[in-house]
């Protein structure tokens, strides 16, 4: 994986040190769901949600939303087991005024803080002990290959400097800067818990050659200074993008596969 804007002392996700709340560390898991057809693991995965997950789960139109769902809900609840002694099945979330959820029983400490995103074929789980505010996005790039309509999205969701800075490119990076971009966006926003309340233009994001910076207008209530973020761009068909407030502490981004409930990996 090729990371743009991260100092990754080890790419490898150590829970001992994620849980010593050192600044700056962001644990990225990442779960391909689509390259499972173990039917008995698949139901043991279904089986670690609530009553009310499974209802909203089985209201659910589509076959493929129905895997997106249990993926997501198998994911968060086996991740965060590795950093408490809590079962899987015993964690219980709420959710915030615009959906970002959060860990609302058991309460463990230190306190455990993460973000969902997930989009067909893959979920991902972003974890942290130092900061509060993080927030991932994960987008398959292939939908909008060799199509003209990103320009569009981007005339009424970017701001002025994003959009020059795309139409500059040939139309072969068109796609992948796109979508670094959105997904940025969406990092930064879910960070913030805002949803869309925030309107997307109003923030800036720069793609240098070793470094993403963001900028804020005048209006907005925050500070960049305190922002870090990076981009995972080397998947062909996704794109990842992880925020974080870490008050200006370098973003140290460890990353690691997992199949829910296969293996027994790392766990306190």
């Amino acid at each position: 994986m090729r990371e743009e804007g991260i100092s990754i002392e080890n790419p490898t996700v150590c829970i001992e040190e994620t849980l010593s709340g050192k600044p700056g560390i962001v644990d990225l898991w990442y779960y391909f769901h689509e390259m499972i057809d173990d039917a008995a693991l698949l139901a043991a995965q279904e089986a670690l949600m609530t009553p009310e997950e499974f209802a909203r789960c089985r209201s659910l139109r589509f076959e493929p939303d129905r895997r997106v769902f249990v993926a997501t809900r198998a994911l968060v609840r086996t991740v965060l087991s590795r950093y408490a002694a809590v079962a899987p099945e015993q964690w219980r979330f709420l959710a915030g005024p615009h959906g970002k959820p959060r860990v609302a029983q058991p309460e463990v400490k230190p306190p455990i803080y993460f973000n969902l995103s997930n989009t067909l074929g893959l979920v991902v789980c972003a974890v942290s002990v130092a900061h509060q505010s993080i927030g991932v996005d994960v987008e398959g790039i292939d939908r909008l290959q060799g199509k003209t309509e990103l320009l569009d999205l981007a005339d009424r969701y970017f701001s002025p400097a994003e959009v020059r800075a795309l139409r500059a490119l040939p139309s072969s990076e068109r796609v992948r800067r796109f979508f670094a971009i959105w997904t940025l966006k969406e990092s930064y926003i879910k960070a913030r818990g805002l949803g869309l309340t925030q309107p997307l233009h109003q923030f800036t994001f720069q793609l240098g050659q070793d470094e993403v910076a963001v900028t804020f207008d005048a209006g907005m209530a925050d500070d960049a200074t305190r922002w870090r973020f990076s981009l995972l761009d080397s998947l062909p068909q996704h794109m990842i993008a992880v925020g974080a407030d870490t008050d200006g502490a370098a973003l140290s981004l460890r990353t690691s596969h997992i199949v829910p409930l296969r293996g027994k990996g790392p766990r306190v």
